[in-house]
Parts: structure tokens; C-alpha cells; sequence
């Protein structure tokens, strides 16, 4: 994707008018791009719907794109009393997605989003045809930091603290920060690709509070859980997945795709960790629109 096509694909999503939906204790963020057979996509943590961006100038040509903002992030509401765990936030999904009237709809999913996604896709399997999956946990995986950061969430002053680190250019580039978000660091020093994600949090104390909040709401026990699940999922699945992502690892993406039943199959998208629809679009497309055009086996 070159750099004018990378500008139209921010235009277009910055143009697009955010609907707000309240679900039971918080508002979930939708923005709908182009017409035609419904896509739902979800982001995963610490990202927002902007994700999307470089895949969604394509997929709208062809297809009705709920963009999706989860509560604790992006452009969604939530309050002190907001629950943010998994199992809540994948029942406001299904809450949500009946009031849009969505039926026989595919799912694209990124991260802890495709974890709700599956959890979605278990709860409505008869309204959920495909499901591609991206980077996402793994059974009886842990990624670096994230546990480590759940405890730190706890702390009295955790706001502060995170909002310090995120300050710090340095930061962000390690291992702990935003580090696995690209095979290629350049990427890190692009404002296009950071600053939507992370200015927000530095600026405004409700936001750090509910992306602390999302991160607290990650449940392991539902991850781990999936092992034993992933073969009720009725939709025809897809793994694309960033290969040189060390947050989770492609090796064992490949066990993971052995528990699902119906042929799953696993791309390894190269030159890609852990976000591939934002650092490879045009080979994540090459992929995920043959399948979300094909008809349901």
C-alpha cells in the first residue's frame, strides 16, 4: 500500500459517523463503510477500531463493515461501573449485533478481539458463517507483560504510571511497549501509525482508566477454556497470522489450529508480527477476501 493509498484509507475512516449504542453498562463505538453481506470487524488491546484503516477501502467495495469500538478503548463510553470482562464484553456483543439485525454475518477479528469473537461465534452459531482470526491468545499461552501489567493495573497511581511510560519514545519502542507491533521498528516512528492509539491515553485520564480497565477485564481462564471449545465453533475459520510475532507465537498457532474442526486452515503472513492487516494490508486481502467470498462449506 502506497503512501497516497494509505492516506485515503485514514481519510476514509476519519470521515466515517461514529454510532453509539449503549449496552447494558457501557456504549459500544460502530462506524459502517460500504454495502453488501455484513463483516463485522473487532479490534484487539491496546488498538481501537482505526486499526482497519488499509483493509477497509477494499472490504467496503464489496462488503457492509461494522467497525467495531470495544468499551475501554477507542471511541466507545463506559463508567466506574462498566464490567470489562471477556465474558461481559462478549455479551454486549451479541446484545449489540441483534439490534443491528445482523444475521449471516463473517467476523474479522484481531488479538483479544478474536478471543470475544470466538466467544461470539460459540453463543450465535447460527447466525455466524466465517470467522478469520489474526494474532489472537492461545490456549495455555501466556504473552510477555500482559500478566505483569494486570498486576500493575491494581497499583494505587497505575494511571500515572502507565500514562509515564507511554511518554517515553523509548518505551515504546521495547519489548514492553509497543515493540511486537511491527517486524519493522520504522513503522514504530510513523505518527500515523502510533498516535491515534496512544495520544489519547496520555491526554485524557478517563481513557487511560478504561484502557486499565480492558486489561483487567482479560480473562485466562476463558482463553484457556477455548481448547476445549474451539470444535463447537460452527463457522468456517481462518488463521491469518504475523509470523515473526513473539506475543504470540506462529508455532503455536499451528497446535492451536488442530482444535478446531472443519479444515481450518493457517496463513503465515511474512515480514508481519503482531498487527499484519497494518503492516502487510495487501497480503492480508490476497487472503481474506477469497475467503469471505467463498460460499460456506
Amino acid at each position: 500500500m502506497n503512501a497516497g493509498n494509505v492516506d485515503s484509507a485514514v481519510q476514509l475512516y476519519a470521515q466515517a459517523p461514529l454510532q453509539s449504542y449503549a449496552v447494558e453498562d457501557a456504549s459500544i463505538g460502530v462506524r459502517v463503510f460500504g454495502q453488501g453481506p455484513a463483516v463485522v470487524l473487532i479490534h484487539g488491546y491496546p488498538v481501537h477500531g482505526y486499526t482497519w484503516r488499509k483493509l477497509l477501502p477494499t472490504l467496503a467495495q464489496t462488503f457492509s463493515c461494522y467497525v467495531i469500538d470495544l468499551p475501554g478503548l477507542g471511541d466507545s463510553d463506559w463508567s466506574a461501573q462498566t464490567d470489562f470482562s471477556f465474558e461481559a464484553q462478549a455479551r454486549r456483543l451479541c446484545l449489540l449485533f441483534t439490534r443491528l439485525n445482523l444475521n449471516d454475518y463473517a467476523i474479522v477479528a484481531h488479538d483479544t478481539g478474536a478471543t470475544l469473537a470466538r466467544m461470539v461465534a460459540l453463543e450465535q452459531p447460527e447466525r455466524i458463517t466465517k470467522l478469520a482470526i489474526i494474532n489472537t491468545e492461545i490456549p495455555q499461552h501466556r504473552p510477555p507483560w500482559i500478566t505483569f501489567y494486570q498486576r500493575c493495573a491494581k497499583l494505587p497511581g497505575s494511571a500515572w504510571m502507565f500514562q509515564t511510560l507511554l511518554r517515553s519514545p523509548a518505551f515504546l519502542r521495547s519489548s514492553m511497549g509497543l515493540g511486537q507491533f511491527y517486524s519493522d521498528s520504522a513503522l514504530l516512528r510513523e505518527a500515523e501509525n502510533i498516535k491515534p492509539y496512544i495520544e489519547p491515553l496520555i491526554t485524557s485520564s478517563k481513557r487511560i482508566r478504561g484502557m486499565l480497565g480492558y486489561l483487567m477485564g482479560i480473562q485466562w481462564s476463558v482463553v484457556d477454556g477455548l481448547q476445549s471449545r474451539h470444535r463447537d465453533i460452527q463457522a468456517e475459520v481462518l488463521l491469518l497470522w504475523g509470523e515473526d510475532d513473539k506475543t504470540f507465537p506462529v508455532e503455536l498457532a499451528q497446535t492451536m489450529r488442530q482444535q478446531f474442526s472443519g479444515g481450518c486452515a493457517l496463513v503465515r503472513i511474512k515480514r508481519a508480527s503482531l498487527l499484519p492487516h497494518e503492516e502487510q494490508p495487501d497480503d492480508v486481502l490476497g487472503h481474506l477476501m477469497p475467503f469471505l467470498l467463498s460460499a460456506p462449506q
